[in-house]
């Protein structure tokens, strides 16, 4: 993991491989942005205009290297572009500090200190930017011959950020437990299937919970069994891996309020006897970004001591076809003692979300909120990087759509239109798994809304765009999982600790 330092040396005096440096577009001109001074000096002034014969733009996303002159230590300039500068007297928004620090830190692999001179003018700033940096620097190679491969860049070290100053060194440490555990999260989301199963992910938790105190217990086929749990247990019939629903509890002595986080964790989606079409099961090892999310931000909760207990609830399971799969048609007995009656067999997650939220519930939290890579629908309507948030309350749902928006993830409050409930009655059972089509991620939502206990605000995040990133990797977001919505959820964990919500 690359480390995060923070430091009072200047930006042309501190010795590093490379200095970092922000830019950006005035109008028609390039300037230098807030913390490069002493690097402008070093260029008699002149940074700007050496970096527009080079073509630079400024635009997010850039990043242009150039050799440092006389009077800087640092060998290489790289300045990154931040966009549109803002107007006088205003700062650099964080999303826009977050993304030019990872677009710096995926540029500078093989590199073993850089110095970040970019604009700080709060803690807020410092964060960000070591959040960046830190989520740029991933890399997955787990399972790849790493011999002549580059590393990630060593250390990050964050200038004019006041290291003796509390809220700084706090900005810091919370920076690097959350890009910590994001990456965390993006591992397992990486991990082939073969290698992350039901058990295997439980296994990892049971790891994560006993280095940092947490308290896991794994239910696993005999159990779920035994308890009545037809909804993970049906989903996870057709494969030789059996399921498991894992609880993993952070608890705080001074904690007066309760929040439940519930995680889809279908560690492989085949589709099962609806057995999905080539071309769209390629990446369906991503469909455990919910449980991943889940875990990460229960440990986030610890490694930040926040006064506030967070239950983390992880159901998984594996969706395969098989003589002993679940079929269309068949009706499941599921824990809260409704009859589901299935259409379609890959709507396979709100099956899993359905008993862990009726779990969940029995424990009277004050508040669920589950996370799921649950419709392709929510992708159509929202594209590839925004999650849609759907809740019983809609005080809720706006407050962690803007909680979303602070930490710079891309989030859209969603309807639960009551009119598509009825869509869903099943001649054979309680209710279906399947409504009408359009309208699809709505209707998932409203079957999940059947399952959560009476009188509990609850909200449903569908991450199915933003969890897995098939494309060239930018700012700090890599190719692959992506950690979606741990930054969401941690905030509002941290919310609900000071009493907001």
């Amino acid at each position: 993991m690359t480390a995060l330092t923070l430091s009072t040396a200047g930006a042309a005096t501190l010795r590093a491989d490379v200095v970092v440096v922000g830019v950006a577009k005035s109008g028609k001109t390039l300037v230098v942005a807030p913390g490069a001074e002493a690097v402008d000096t070093a260029f008699e002034g002149r940074l700007a205009a050496v970096l527009e014969t080079l073509g630079a733009s400024g635009s997010e996303g850039e990043a242009t290297k150039l050799p440092a002159p006389a009077g800087v230590k640092a060998p290489v300039v790289l300045a990154v572009g931040l966009g549109t500068a803002p107007e006088d007297g205003e700062a650099y928004g964080s999303e826009v500090l977050r993304r030019a620090a990872g677009t710096a830190t995926r540029t500078l692999t093989g590199v073993k200190k850089a110095a970040f001179a970019l604009p700080i003018t709060a803690p807020e700033d410092a964060a960000a930017i070591g959040e960046g940096a830190l989520l740029g620097a991933y890399v997955y190679t787990a399972f790849q011959d790493t011999t002549d491969a580059k590393k990630p860049l060593g250390e990050v070290a964050l200038l004019g950020a006041k290291p003796r100053d509390k809220a700084y060194k706090a900005a810091a440490e919370r920076a690097l437990a959350v890009a910590e555990e994001m990456n965390r999260a993006r591992d397992l989301v990486n991990m082939p299937p073969n290698e992350l199963t039901p058990a295997t992910f439980a296994a990892a938790t049971q790891v994560a919970g006993k280095e940092h105190g947490l308290k896991v217990q794994v239910l696993d086929e005999k159990a779920l069994a035994k308890g009545g749990y037809g909804g993970i247990l049906g989903v996870g019939n057709g494969s030789v891996n059996p399921p498991r629903l894992v609880r993993v509890a952070y608890t705080h002595p001074k904690a007066e309020k309760t929040l439940a986080l519930v995680g889809k964790g279908i560690t492989y989606d085949s589709g099962g006897i609806s057995l999905k079409p080539a071309g769209h099961n390629e990446t369906m090892k991503c469909d455990m970004a919910g449980a991943a999310a889940v875990l990460s931000t229960v440990v986030a909760a610890a490694r930040l001591g926040l006064e506030v207990n967070v239950t983390g609830w992880l159901a998984l399971a594996e969706n395969m076809p098989s003589g002993s799969a679940t079929r269309p048609g068949d009706v499941l007995n599921m824990y809260s003692g409704k009859t589901v009656e299935v259409l379609n067999t890959d709507a396979e997650g709100r099956l899993v979300l359905a008993d862990a939220l009726t779990k969940a519930s029995e424990e009277h939290p004050d508040a669920i909120v589950d996370v799921a890579t649950l419709t392709g629908a929510m992708v159509l309507a929202l594209g590839d990087r925004t999650f849609g948030i759907m809740a019983n309350d809609d005080d809720y749902r706006t407050a962690i759509h803007e909680i979303a928006e602070e930490v710079g993830e891309q989030s859209w409050p969603m309807p639960l239109p009551a009119d598509l409930r009825k869509t869903m009655d099943s001649p054979s059972a309680d209710m279906a798994n399947m409504g009408v089509r359009m309208g699809g991620g709505l209707v998932a939502g409203l079957f999940l809304q059947e399952f959560v206990g009476e009188g509990i605000p609850w909200a449903h995040l569908d991450i199915a765009g933003p969890a897995f990133h098939e494309g060239a990797p930018y700012g700090y977001t890599p190719k692959g999982g992506t950690g979606s919505a741990v930054r969401t959820l941690v905030k509002l964990a941290e919310r609900t600790a000071a009493g907001e919500l």
